[in-house]
């Protein structure tokens, strides 16, 4: 019987990012709180900007964007902030967020020894680039490192795809 295998990769939705960029400049536009405060959202290039005339107003801009990325299904992990504090340009606060896409060699390796210590033999993973494709003769086993992934307290966001 030939193996049956998937393919873990962590891909971001980027319409799904821009839509809830979308809604979140609507809200905050219209928002009490953020009347008078400069607060704004926008794509800049590859990277999200969040602006505000005071620190606490950024950060409750990333909140609303954060907000609208969980109602669509996007995984905050997905999402770097780098630190998370706003920086003081001027009279204003900018915060940026950029979007990962792909698993790096450190998390692939870490995913692969989590499921060789798991599984033992049974199982094979292999990273291929940015992504790890894993095999096994059972599709009982597969089923159980989605599972087991899905438990797992990962900094990355996985997918599962090409299951066959």
């Amino acid at each position: 019987m030939a193996d049956s295998s998937f393919d873990i990769v962590s891909k971001t939705d980027k319409q799904e990012v821009s839509n809830a960029l979308n809604q979140s400049a609507k809200e905050i536009s219209q928002r009490y709180d953020f009347k008078g405060v400069g607060a704004s959202i926008e794509w800049s290039g590859e990277s999200i900007v969040m602006k505000a005339n005071s620190e606490e107003r950024v950060k409750a801009v990333l909140d609303v964007f954060q907000t609208k990325l969980v109602k669509r299904n996007v995984s905050l992990k997905s999402i770097d902030t780098g630190e998370g504090t706003p920086k003081a340009s001027g009279k204003e606060y900018r915060l940026e967020a950029t979007l990962k896409d792909g698993i790096s060699q450190e998390n692939a390796k870490k995913i692969s020894k989590l499921i060789r210590d798991e599984f033992g033999k049974t199982v094979k993973p292999t990273i291929q680039g940015d992504e790890l494709r894993v095999s096994s003769k059972s599709r009982d086993d597969l089923q159980a490192v989605q599972r087991m992934l899905k438990g797992a307290d990962l900094d990355v966001a996985l997918q599962f795809v090409n299951y066959r």
